[in-house]
């Protein structure tokens, strides 16, 4: 029962995690931080966001573990709680790729009658 508890927990910390990185924004802040450390405002600036909005999204990808705040005097860097963060999130980026072309594959597969009853005038090609 114990080890089923602690897997419970962890399939919450888990779903905490992924929530947070439930935003555009949020993957274009790691994406950033994998070159290395900056602070909130070089992050905003970089991402054309408010610095406001930028300091809410670390805090909340703080809160779960995901980054960490280093402090040098008054200047504060985020940098990447871990470095496998990336991989987790370019894992992810290479199964939706491949759903798309799935999908893509599928819709080329299901029109391709259509497109061939087309005058060759009205197909464009890429």
């Amino acid at each position: 029962m114990e080890r089923q508890n602690a897997t419970h927990d962890i399939d919450e910390l888990q779903a905490s995690m992924l929530r947070a990185l439930a935003s555009a924004h949020r993957l274009r802040i790691l994406h950033l931080l994998g070159a290395g450390p900056f602070e909130v405002n070089e992050i905003s600036r970089e991402l054309g966001q408010g610095q406001a909005a930028t300091s809410q999204h670390l805090s909340a990808m703080r809160s779960v573990g995901l980054v960490v705040a280093v402090r040098d005097g008054r200047t504060v860097r985020y940098r990447l709680a871990d470095p496998q963060i990336l991989q987790a999130c370019e894992l992810m980026r290479s199964v939706l790729v491949r759903r798309l072309l799935e999908l893509g594959d599928l819709a080329a597969a299901a029109y391709e009658p259509a497109l061939q009853a087309l005058p060759s005038t009205e197909v464009h090609h890429s």
